[in-house]
């Protein structure tokens, strides 16, 4: 039988594996793929739904492969997240795609990539269009330039919790977060100047509305722990109900990256790391990096609390401790929306 393996990771797995064990993403045939993926992986040069001319491939992922295209209606440049055809055949992995995209239209906020559109083109490919941001994610400029300076570092730290308290209070969480779900748009600035970036929260795949029906539960009821586990939270990793305060880890775990280039927790594998944060307590941040300020090794820790009630309230109070950080939060202010 053909091994399988993990789009977002590359490992391998042997049937009748079908979701990694690592991170959690559907497992793709290792060869020649399901009947219909070799054409969607092809798609370059094509026109989908009589509308997007379809350009080069952004991505492939654990449910789908991102495109950028142009709309021919409008003008635009946009991206194009189409679900893989064996999933679109899932009517649990259908019923995630569409609750993506509602979630997603309900939000308007700079600090967060919106859903511009759920498509469904002729021949059954099912499809959101998203905005196409120019920019990088912080995942690949983070391994360009190593850790980041307190003063570049905190700014996008601030407009991440900002957006993400957007969608807090519409009930939703985001449940991946990490640095390759947060995309940076350089802002066009003067001639000479320095670049300054404007940090976008993508991917609100995984998020869940707080207020679940009970059809939404169903959808990860399956035993599979959804996530990342390297920035999962202790109650994620054991399957708990989440709030809010479970993005505020995962943010404490991307900020300790950010600063350190390292993460929180030691460990040789992910599941070493998950085990780490269920017995232990992560390194202090100025172990690592003593030029920091002791006040962000302070707010980081509470971040980081294995009990949620020890952390932040609330993304909107981590922005006020992240910005009480520089200069009493002018820094901080200068980035909001």
């Amino acid at each position: 039988m053909t091994a399988r393996r993990c789009p977002r990771c590359g490992e391998q797995y042997a049937p009748p594996a079908r979701f990694c064990a690592k991170d959690g993403s559907p497992l793709i045939e290792g060869d020649a793929q399901d009947e219909g993926l070799a054409q969607l992986a092809t798609l370059t040069g094509h026109v989908l739904d009589n509308r997007y001319q379809v350009a080069n491939r952004l991505g492939e992922g654990g449910m789908s492969y991102v495109y950028q295209a142009d709309d021919l209606e409008t003008g635009r440049t946009v991206a194009v997240k189409i679900l893989l055809p064996r999933l679109a055949r899932d009517p649990a992995s259908v019923e995630r795609l569409r609750r993506e995209a509602t979630i997603a239209t309900r939000m308007n906020h700079p600090n967060v990539c919106p859903i511009l559109r759920l498509g469904e083109s002729p021949d059954g490919l099912l499809y959101l269009v998203m905005p196409f941001l120019e920019g990088e994610p912080l995942s690949e400029h983070e391994s360009r330039r190593g850790p980041f300076p307190v003063e570049d570092g905190i700014p996008l730290l601030v407009q991440v919790c900002h957006g993400l308290q957007h969608a807090h209070e519409l009930q939703v969480i985001h449940r991946d977060l990490k640095p390759e779900n947060v995309m940076l748009v350089p802002k066009r600035g003067r001639v000479g100047e320095e670049v300054t970036y404007r940090a976008v929260v993508m991917d609100f795949g995984l998020a869940k509305e707080r207020r679940a029906s009970p059809d939404m539960a169903k959808l990860t009821a399956t035993g599979i722990v959804l996530g990342t586990p390297e920035f999962m939270s202790p109650e994620q990793i054991r399957g708990k109900p989440l709030d809010g305060r479970s993005d505020i880890y995962a943010l404490g775990v991307l900020a300790f990256e950010l600063f350190t280039g390292q993460l929180p927790f030691p460990g040789k594998s992910p599941q070493e790391t998950m085990i780490a944060r269920l017995k232990g307590n992560p390194t202090p941040l100025r172990q690592i990096r003593a030029d920091l300020p002791p006040k962000l090794e302070t707010v980081v820790a509470r971040m980081l609390a294995s009990d949620p009630n020890d952390r932040y309230s609330s993304m909107e109070e981590l922005a006020f401790a992240l910005e009480d950080v520089v200069r009493a939060g002018v820094l901080g202010r200068l980035f909001r929306r």
